[in-house]
């Protein structure tokens, strides 16, 4: 077993050193950043069912798996305009497109930006911008997280924004992540940083899709700072192919009376990890994380949310929704800690799940550790089927079957989509995830919406 490890490590070895001579010329600075991320990684490798966090989920089939950087394949004939068509949201100020995680700048849109902001490839901001230094890897915690030590050690490119104080973008920004598989498995650690000034408001999506069938690991990273009075949303789209992996990780500071929100929706995928870690540090912040996954088959989804009050009179609320089906399994890790300062604190925590098959499995671990005495925290976890009786109901009023059953499931997929504000976003998935939603047919558009939202009133009256 310990020669299997030594074999696997060597693997990632050559391959830091490839990526090491490839960029020769960078920094000082992101050279050191790089070395201990893999010092680390090499340090604590893949993390174990043994350690708390990951206690649900086993990362084996990543660990085993000899994966090698992924290949230039921005030029790759698989990429069609229609198919950049089909994942574009609607009013987006501009889209960024990545191919196996390297900006394609001929693939991208970046006309709807106004003066002063700056979006782009994370690559050519480090090289024409040194104060990069100062946010790029501060964040997330290399220590705590092999995954983003493994992430760090690999940084190359990935999105980059940035945001002067007073900017309002009312249309979202939009980056989409495309892998695209090859004959041997593959690996791409996408990084993104994301520096929003005092008093901004912008929405940010990540769209993570898979063009052909095969193995790939996509294991991206971002840090979102927002400055005081700022108002950030930010979105995790990840509809990867069933053979894919897929691993994220959200680390949101946040400024005096800063609000960001985080909406995730998990879609595909064959193994998916998704870490979302805001810290209110600053007084008087708020925070939203808000979810859907949506499994089938034998897709393994998990949620680990670690939700810091570092500040007094902060809040936060984390809703996350699961619809599981076949032999899928889903995790919703939700943990708070309120730190000894954090006076005031008001914290609320709720899962809620509808498992569809006898096979189908969920694992929920809401958590609070407390260390100030004037706080208000609660936290809750539901598990359950579709209600038989609103079934039945809807049935009597002339619905079939499998139209009443998918009315039911947009409803409860409609609870965490409604919660998104900016409105674009919110179409685009609502359509999207009716498709995703299994074993149903559901009536198309927004009647569908409408008349999942009277039956979910119904559900809640009966």
């Amino acid at each position: 077993m310990a020669t299997a490890a030594t074999e696997r490590l060597r693997n990632y070895l050559e391959a830091f050193h490839t990526h090491g001579a490839n960029e020769a010329g960078r920094p000082a600075w992101l050279r050191g950043l790089c070395e201990r991320g893999f010092a680390r990684f090499c340090e604590v490798g893949f993390p174990t069912t043994r350690q708390e966090d990951w206690r649900f989920t086993n990362v084996n089939a990543i660990a085993q798996t000899p994966f090698q950087l992924a290949r230039d394949a921005r030029l790759s004939g698989a990429i069609y305009g229609d198919t950049l068509e089909a994942c574009r949201i609607p009013g987006a100020a501009c889209q960024l497109v990545f191919v196996n995680g390297r900006f394609a700048p001929e693939l991208s849109d970046l006309s709807g930006l106004p003066p002063g902001v700056r979006v782009g490839s994370l690559a050519q901001a480090i090289a024409q911008d040194g104060g990069l230094e100062a946010h790029l890897g501060r964040y997330v915690n290399i220590e705590r997280d092999s995954f983003c030590a493994l992430n760090t050690a690999f940084i190359d490119d990935g999105a980059y924004v940035y945001l002067p104080r007073r900017t309002v973008l009312e249309a979202p920004i939009c980056f989409l992540f495309i892998s695209i598989p090859g004959d041997d498995p593959e690996m791409t650690n996408p990084r993104t940083l994301i520096v929003a000034e005092d008093a901004t408001e912008a929405s940010i999506v990540e769209d993570y899709v898979s063009l052909g069938s095969g193995v790939f690991f996509s294991n991206a990273v971002t840090e979102l700072v927002a400055g005081e009075d700022a108002v950030i949303s930010h979105y995790l789209i990840e509809r990867e192919d069933r053979q894919a992996f897929n691993v994220s990780t959200l680390r949101t500071q946040q400024a005096r009376s800063a609000n960001v929100s985080s909406h995730s929706v998990l879609l595909g995928g064959g193994l998916v990890r998704n870490n979302v870690h805001p810290v209110l540090g600053g007084e008087g912040g708020e925070c939203l994380i808000n979810g859907l996954f949506i499994g089938n088959g034998s897709q393994h989804m998990d949620n680990y949310m670690l939700v810091e009050h570092a500040s007094p009179h902060c809040s936060s609320r984390q809703f996350y929704n699961g619809i599981l089906d076949g032999h899928s399994h889903g995790v919703f890790h939700g943990r708070i800690i309120v730190h000894k300062d954090a006076q005031k604190t008001d914290a609320k925590q709720t899962n809620r799940n509808l498992l569809l098959s006898d096979d189908a499995q969920i694992d929920t671990k809401p958590q609070l550790e407390i260390y100030a005495d004037d706080v208000k925290c609660t936290h809750g976890a539901t598990i359950g089927q579709v209600d038989e009786h609103a079934l039945f109901y809807m049935r009597s009023r002339g619905i079939e079957e499998a139209s009443a059953r998918g009315l039911l499931l947009l409803a409860f997929a409609n609870e965490c989509l409604e919660r998104m504000k900016c409105r674009p976003v919110r179409d685009y998935l609502q359509d999207l995830v009716q498709g995703w939603l299994p074993g149903t047919s559901t009536p198309a558009g927004a009647d569908a919406v409408r008349a999942g939202e009277a039956a979910r009133r119904w559900e809640e009256v009966g």
